[in-house]
């Protein structure tokens, strides 16, 4: 926790032209202590405590460096501990960040200064409600969408394999590539719990039906296998989430975001 004054934006010497100056580092233990018990209780839905937590939580700024990460991995705890989002990351914070204006704007009226039940610190704590609840179903939409097309995806794979059997060693590898999709016979030997034999035979099938394809890094025959279609959707969500209304056809990337794969 910071023992010094801090600020965002502006002069590195004092922060008379700052964007926002947080709380001096003498209140922070009344107001941590009072964040610590909202985030720990269920007085409102798991998305409003996780929009309201990150809020205070960037309002506060308690820490010298990594305000920014600590806040962002807040809003998947509260997510993950009241079970909205258990085994999945829903990508809020990308969403946020393509969406600068409104999330400062959100942020500053959020830190509204006037009696607690004022209709004034309502209209200002709702306008942030509504920028994170935007976030959030724009991030579900992008990650629904790529589940979508990943599951499209195996499913072409398996087709163009032919019967695959269960459990086997070509059917552990198909399962494994969409979140591992550069892979070694080494890696993916771990990463299926096969041994290397058949690991190699399984890449060497899904080599020659397209759906792998080998590089050699270095000098010597060091292989690596690439799934190239799982890699391009992939490229295709970190372009879609960093545009404003994710079509990037139409409207391109805000912030930087990996090209698209120039396929041949």
């Amino acid at each position: 926790m910071r023992t010094q004054q801090n600020w965002v934006g502006g002069s590195s010497y004092n922060p008379c032209s700052a964007e926002y100056v947080p709380p001096p580092p003498e209140l922070l233990p009344e107001l941590l202590s009072d964040l610590y018990d909202y985030v720990n209780g269920d007085a409102h839905s798991p998305l409003v405590q996780a929009a309201i937590a990150h809020a205070q939580f960037e309002t506060l700024h308690p820490f010298v460096d990594g305000n920014g990460r600590t806040g962002r991995a807040l809003i998947h705890l509260i997510l993950r501990r009241r079970g909205l989002a258990p085994r999945f990351l829903p990508p809020i914070s990308l969403i946020l960040a393509t969406w600068p204006e409104d999330y400062v704007a959100g942020l500053t009226h959020f830190r509204h200064v006037g009696p607690p039940d004022s209709p004034e610190r309502s209209s200002a704590a709702a306008l942030w409600l509504r920028t994170f609840a935007a976030a959030t179903h724009r991030a579900c939409v992008d990650a629904q969408r790529y589940t979508l097309q990943i599951a499209e995806l195996t499913s072409s794979w398996r087709a163009s394999l032919g019967k695959v059997r269960a459990r086997s060693s070509k059917d552990l590898l198909l399962r494994t590539l969409p979140g591992a999709p550069i892979v070694t016979v080494e890696s993916a030997s771990a990463l299926i719990q096969r041994s290397k034999t058949r690991t190699a035979a399984a890449i060497k099938a899904l080599t020659e039906a397209g759906i792998l394809r080998q590089h050699n890094i270095g000098r010597r025959r060091n292989r690596v296998f690439e799934a190239e279609g799982a890699l391009d959707l992939f490229t295709g969500l970190e372009r879609a989430l960093a545009s404003p209304t994710g079509d990037t056809i139409t409207d391109p990337p805000a912030r930087p975001a990996p090209d698209r794969p120039p396929r041949g």
